[in-house]
């Protein structure tokens, strides 16, 4: 009797009760640390002194040319950001995609790695490469324009191989091999059969990888200064260096304004593709490399030699050369503060702060992450419930692209008593987690949505039939069929939570310090020793991040998500 009633009250919970808590609750995580502070902090830049609204800051700040410079050079940023890394990233998807081959996991592997990488480590990973004294000054493009472009490059070429190659690897080859048996050439067959066929996911790809160049802070930061910021970094600098959040305010709502299009068009665009995922079994066209396949192969191998490469290997080397000339040292001072005005914690201390929030962090981005895939990922009946499902999904994804600074200043300025609960987040380490979990909450949610989607609806109909509940299903089916993409979820939040570095750069304390934040400061000090540091603490940190990424493609389930 006590067992009947036990799984009556799961499966009551598990029905659409269930799932609508479900859904409350990972919304209301969404809302509470991510809406509200953002809400905040923009709605303090359209209040008077006197509390009343106030919305002529956007005829000032809109009618300043210097406003307008920002705007255009952060879409010219993105825009060039995004050509060069679709132009360069369709061979390497190709390669991972269609072509069979030993390492290929390894390649794969290595080439998601610069998406999850700090950006601290990547700017000094170029400036170590393009500075003074580096293998590449003589080209003088450190603090460029080019910098800032090959660094995002940098980022986003993993973005564009993951999205088309996900959709490449399940084209149909049959629709090629007929163009080439009518006597198309095989670069006629491309541009009439293949590229069509690919146009969503490569313009889904172009609009994510667009989000992510125009929202670029810390890359633009250390590699472009001053002279090349964007919107980003000049919202950063209106909130911490001037104190005026009327037109950070402003900035953010043009940003958010971008943010909002762009997302809605990857949605629409994402819907496509996942439809058309379903040509064909993956992995069904692949085939040996041939003759025809150089010039993709070629283009892949120089990309990753001089983009990836060449900067985290000239990074590993300038972290060897010391004051003294070449040697551990670098390292060794690991265990000490720096000289004189160096840091307040050893880096040793703070890669442990790191690694202590990033696992609070994952424990959050995992637990409602899941939350939120048991209900959106799941067939909805009524159009109302759809229709939420959608907007929490589109909202799901504004964390990677709204700005950290907005996000992490928002949390500043409201968590001191959220709620009326009496607690002050601002002064533990909490917020930071809570902030890396909102950041690495998109990634998990596209890793296992897809697989739980392509879950066949006629298992669980089955289950149904002889008896079982929907907790008994939840647990029977969808747990296991998708506990490969969980556990790769779970890793991609580790590494995205490690290197965050935008919103916890805001959130840090003198006691709780986060290795990319340390780094980022030593990076900003005078003297050879704080330099070498740097370095060396960065190669340590890639070298984690690195570990993280490869453990971690060896048990991704065919048919996960792009990440």
């Amino acid at each position: 009797m006590i067992r009947m009633r036990a799984r009556a009250f799961t499966d009551r919970w598990a029905g659409p009760a269930g799932w609508a808590l479900a859904l409350a609750a990972g919304a209301g995580f969404v809302g509470v640390f991510f809406a509200w502070p953002v809400a905040a902090l923009v709605g303090r830049g359209f209040v008077d002194p006197a509390g009343q609204l106030d919305l002529s800051g956007f005829s000032d700040v809109l009618s300043r040319p210097a406003t307008w410079t920002v705007i255009g050079r952060t879409f010219a940023q993105a825009g060039a950001g995004t050509i060069a890394s679709i132009v360069v990233g369709l061979p390497g998807a190709y390669v991972v995609s269609r072509l069979q081959f030993q390492g290929r996991g390894l390649l794969r592997a290595w080439m998601t790695v610069p998406f999850v990488l700090p950006t601290v480590v990547v700017g000094a990973a170029f400036r170590s490469l393009l500075g003074a004294g580096g293998p590449l000054g003589f080209l003088g493009w450190d603090r460029t324009a080019i910098a800032v472009l090959v660094g995002l490059v940098f980022f986003n070429y993993a973005v564009v191989v993951r999205i088309v190659g996900a959709m490449w690897e399940r084209l149909d080859p049959r629709s090629v091999q007929a163009a080439r048996t009518l006597g198309a050439s095989p670069a006629r067959a491309f541009f009439t059969v293949t590229l069509p066929q690919l146009g969503p996911s490569i313009a889904a790809a172009g609009g994510i990888v667009f989000l992510f160049c125009s929202t670029a802070f810390g890359v633009v930061m250390v590699l472009g200064g001053r002279r090349h910021a964007n919107l980003e970094a000049e919202i950063y600098r209106q909130t911490t260096q001037l104190l005026d959040l009327r037109v950070a305010a402003v900035l953010s709502v043009v940003q958010l304004v971008v943010i909002a299009a762009a997302l809605l068009a990857v949605a629409r665009l994402r819907r496509r593709s996942e439809r058309a995922l379903n040509i064909t079994a993956a992995g069904a066209g692949t085939h040996r490399p041939r003759r025809a396949d150089a010039f993709a192969l070629a283009v892949t191998a120089i990309v990753i030699g001089l983009v990836h490469v060449l900067p985290l290997g000239s990074l590993v080397v300038r972290s060897f050369r010391t004051e003294d000339g070449w040697g551990w040292g670098n390292y060794a001072a690991l265990a000490t503060t720096g000289g004189r005005g160096g840091l307040n914690v050893t880096l040793w201390q703070a890669l442990a702060t790191s690694a202590r929030l990033a696992t609070f962090a994952t424990v959050i981005a995992m637990v409602v992450a899941l939350l939120l895939v048991c209900t959106l990922a799941r067939p909805i009946k009524s159009r109302l419930g759809r229709r939420i499902g959608a907007v929490v999904d589109g909202a799901v994804m504004l964390p990677l692209g709204v700005s950290a600074v907005t996000v992490g200043f928002g949390l500043l300025i409201t968590m001191n008593n959220p709620l009326g609960l009496n607690v002050d987040l601002r002064s533990s380490g909490v917020l930071i987690a809570i902030a890396q979990g909102l950041v690495a909450l998109p990634l998990v949610v596209r890793v296992i949505s897809p697989v739980v989607r392509a879950i066949d609806p006629r298992l669980r109909q089955s289950a149904a039939v002889l008896g079982a509940g929907p907790w008994r299903i939840l647990r029977t089916i969808d747990v296991p069929i998708a506990a490969r993409s969980i556990g790769l979820g779970m890793g991609f939040a580790f590494a995205a939570s490690l290197g965050e570095f935008g919103a916890s750069s805001f959130l840090v304390r003198p006691g709780v310090v986060t290795l990319p934040v340390a780094i980022y400061q030593l990076l900003g000090k005078q003297g050879a020793e704080h330099f070498g540091m740097a370095m060396a603490a960065a190669v340590v940190l890639g070298l984690v991040t690195t570990m993280i990424v490869v453990a971690v493609e060896r048990i991704r389930p065919p048919g996960a998500g792009e990440f």
